[in-house]
């Protein structure tokens, strides 16, 4: 039991660690969900769970040894969020309400699986070091955690402190978070070096 307690104690902590940042992008969602209702929240839920699953499912096949991830070209996929963000920011509104930067369940996974493209790097030696039972734990703590991640962001982005703030400014604010979000990909994920390099 012992075992069976710290083994979840330690996937929590692993995804906390992880995925603080995807609080912020919930977040923003259910905060342009409930101003222009694009994307439905099981759009978000649904995606979110989408998202995290790919993410875990190619670090467990990497720490198989079964596929190599290029890193760090996946930092590419901060190009996503950055785009998302540009075109909310370029679209003409008549409101005044936060725009729809993500309007699908796709749209919503790829946002987390480019959020969370640098979990790869910490999952895969996780997974690597566990028995296959310690894994299911981590797995089903995982599951569960996604679930309260999108109720606290739920919460959050149903709150007038959060709401208000947002509605004034999130013409231009959600689209900068993304952006935001997008560039912080890029440059932490030392994509850019690399690139400079290859055109250089």
């Amino acid at each position: 039991m012992t075992g069976l307690l710290g083994s979840a104690g330690g996937a929590a902590l692993v995804f906390a660690a992880t995925n603080l940042d995807d609080i912020v992008v919930l977040t923003v969602l259910f905060v342009a969900a409930r101003g222009t209702g694009r994307p439905r929240p099981w759009h978000i839920v649904a995606g979110q769970y989408l998202g995290i699953g790919a993410l875990v499912a190619t670090s467990v096949v990497v720490a198989a040894g079964l596929l190599v991830v290029p890193d760090p070209w996946t930092g590419l996929l901060g190009l996503l969020p950055i785009a998302l963000g540009v075109r909310a920011l370029l679209a003409r509104r008549d409101d005044d309400g936060p725009p729809a930067v993500v309007g699908s369940l796709l749209g919503v996974a790829g946002v987390t699986i480019a959020n969370g493209a640098d979990n790869i790097a910490v999952y895969v030696p996780v997974f690597r070091s566990l028995r296959p039972a310690t894994g299911l734990v981590f797995l089903l703590v995982f599951v569960a955690l996604v679930a309260v991640w999108c109720a606290v962001a739920a919460l959050l982005g149903g709150h007038r402190r959060v709401v208000r703030p947002v509605g004034r400014a999130g013409h231009w604010l959600v689209p900068a978070i993304f952006v935001a979000i997008g560039a912080t990909i890029l440059v932490s994920s030392g994509v850019l070096p690399r690139l400079a390099a290859l055109l250089g």
